[in-house]
Formats: structure tokens, sequence, C-alpha cells
């Protein structure tokens, strides 16, 4: 240790004397020789680092600072107080290295950057290895979308209970976080229910078709439960004349997407829903009650099994006696979900509704 003793009185002249240029030097120096002589130190060796350390970096500019951060962030034994210092840093390039990697902070500090620095300390903190329940239990309070994201896809954060139902609200209206937050093997059984009766089709088919095979089961065993209470309270209309009109079109080929949207536009709600019905190959109570629900996905998956256009599924949404869905904004997230909509995905729902229509036990 003659050697980092010897550092205390030109540490003396470099604080008091010494140019921002030689102050770094002299930060670089005695970081590297930490690092050399790192797995030989004991804590009497680190704490003598320690102050030294801490003593200069309050003197350094943020680029010396950020220097250091890197050199040390992951040595397992780095020096304890100057490693909270560093990550107390307001300069990200500063506190995130050791905020991302440092063994030396603990959960206790963990929570308290969570709750009072800025969303760029939290991104740290969210990507983490291993952090527990009470540091993710205020990301999600507090964290920005991306921050909420990247702790949802952090395999080894753990969460509890309140986290992860407060991870669902928040993917009430984020169907990316939904994905994540569903794919995640740790979410609680009746979390995840709530997810999936949350989430839009789009979302609850996408993670049919990523789940592994031994949660998949229980996805369909959810989802098919959900088509079975699906608006059981909507009285299905009379379609006696409508079915007869759209059934001599279909006999003498007239029936097709063209004049399935007519019928949309037009407004002539009944005539649209047998089409729809009729064109792919499902009940028309089925049709009927699909088409009720406060969300539009059900006609997005029907029309992507059928290959329509967007003009046609918009007029189909529009046809609607209530307004649901018809919002600028509404119709926007649904163009977006049709085009991420894969219909492959799109004809397995189908494929259920034509044998199991929603409402049936």
């Amino acid at each position: 240790m003659s050697a980092s003793a010897s550092l205390i009185p030109e540490l003396e002249d470099v604080i008091q004397h010494g140019s921002a240029e030689r102050r770094a030097k002299t930060v670089k120096r005695i970081a590297n020789l930490f690092v050399d002589g790192a797995p030989s130190f004991n804590e009497d060796h680190i704490g003598l680092f320690d102050d030294v350390l801490c003593r200069l970096v309050v003197e350094i500019e943020a680029k010396a600072r950020s220097e250091m951060a890197q050199t040390l962030a992951a040595l397992p034994n780095a020096p304890t107080e100057l490693m909270h210092a560093l990550a107390r840093d307001e300069n990200i390039e500063v506190a995130g290295p050791v905020i991302a990697q440092s063994p030396r902070l603990r959960e206790s500090e963990l929570v308290e950057l969570a709750k009072t620095k800025g969303q760029e300390h939290l991104a740290a903190i969210a990507g983490r290895a291993d952090i527990g329940e009470a540091v993710t239990d205020v990301l999600v309070r507090r964290g920005s979308p991306a921050v909420v994201a990247t702790v949802a896809d952090n395999q080894s954060a753990k969460f509890s209970d309140g986290g992860f139902s407060a991870l669902v609200k928040r993917a009430e209206d984020d169907e990316e976080l939904a994905q994540r937050v569903g794919s995640r093997p740790d979410i609680p059984a009746h979390l995840f229910r709530e997810l999936l009766v949350r989430a839009t089709a789009v979302v609850q088919q996408r993670l049919l078709a990523s789940a592994k095979p031994e949660t998949r089961a229980e996805i369909q065993r959810v989802l098919d439960k959900i088509s079975r209470e699906y608006d059981k309270s909507v009285p299905v209309r009379d379609y006696t004349a409508a079915m007869r009109t759209v059934m001599a079109m279909h006999q003498t080929n007239e029936l097709d997407e063209t004049e399935l949207a007519n019928f949309a536009k037009d407004k002539k709600f009944e005539e649209t829903v047998a089409s729809l019905a009729m064109l792919c190959g499902i009940p028309v109570e089925t049709a009927d009650r699909l088409m009720a629900g406060d969300r539009p996905d059900p006609i997005l998956i029907l029309c992507k099994a059928a290959g329509y256009g967007w003009d046609t599924v918009k007029a189909i949404i529009m046809s609607r006696p209530t307004p649901k869905g018809t919002s600028t904004q509404s119709l926007e997230d649904s163009y977006a979900n049709y085009e991420r909509l894969s219909a492959s995905t799109a004809q397995r729902v189908v494929r259920f509704w034509q044998v199991s229509p929603p409402g049936t036990d």
C-alpha cells in the first residue's frame, strides 16, 4: 500500500493547485492502481482508496468522473462510498454505469434513487440484474413508459403482487407492455387472467402464438372462457330478412367484399352483420354478439382472416349503431392493430368461433 499512501501528498497538491487536466490524470492513475491490485486488497486498503477518491471526485469534471465510473463500477470490491457518490451524480454518464452494475449499491439505496432521480437514472436501475420488489414497486409507479417496458422485460427483476397489479393496469392502454407483462413466467395466475381479459384481441392472440407449450393451454382456456361469456347480455336482433337478402346474393355469387362494404357504408347494420357471417362462415348470432362488443377487435380478426382491406374494416366499424371505437384516435389504434395482426392468427380465432360461438357453453 506504499504506492497508494504516497499519493496523499500529490493528492493535496492536485486539489489545491492542479489544473483540470492534471486532476483528471491523477484520478485515472489512482483508479487504474486500484483495478490492478483489487483482487488482493482487504477492506482497510479499499478504505484508503475510498478516502482518496472521494476527496478528489468533487474536484474533477464530468468526463473524468464518467471514466472513473466505467473503470470501477463492475468491481465487486469497488470503494463503497465512492460508488454511492457516483450513483447520486446528476449526470447520467457518471451515474449510469454504477447504477446499472455496481454490487456495492444496497436495495435501500436503489429505492432512494428510484424515488428521487429522473427517468434516465430510473432506466439504468430498470435494467439492473436481480432488483427486488421494493425497487420495482417504485419503478412501475414513477417510471416512464420506456422505463416500465425495460423493467417488465428484465427477467431477473422481482415484482410484488402490488407491482404486478400496477403493471397490468398500466398495460391497459399499452399493447406492447401488455405483451411483455403477459410473457413473464412469474406473473400470478389471477393477474394473468385479468391481463388477458383487459387486453385487446390482438394482444391476446400474440400471447397465445408466442407462449411456451406449457402455458399455451392455460391462455387458450382463459380466451375460450372470455369468448363464451362475451356480451351475453346483448339481445340478438332479428336477422330473418337480412339473411334472406344475403343468401340470395350468395347463391348468385354476388356477395363479396365490395357488397359487404356497400352495406356498411349505407349503415344497413343487419345486412352488414348477415353478410359478414355468411362470408366468414360463422353463425349470424355469433357475428351479432361480436359486432355488439365495446371493442372493434373481433371485426379486425374476422376481416383479417378474410383478407379484407382497411377501407372495408373501417366501414364496418362505422356501421355499428353505437359510436364505440369510432373516434379518430380509436380508428388509428384499430388500423395499427389491423396492420400488426397476422392472417394466420386471425384464422385460428375464426375457426374457434365457427365451432364454439361466443355466448354458448
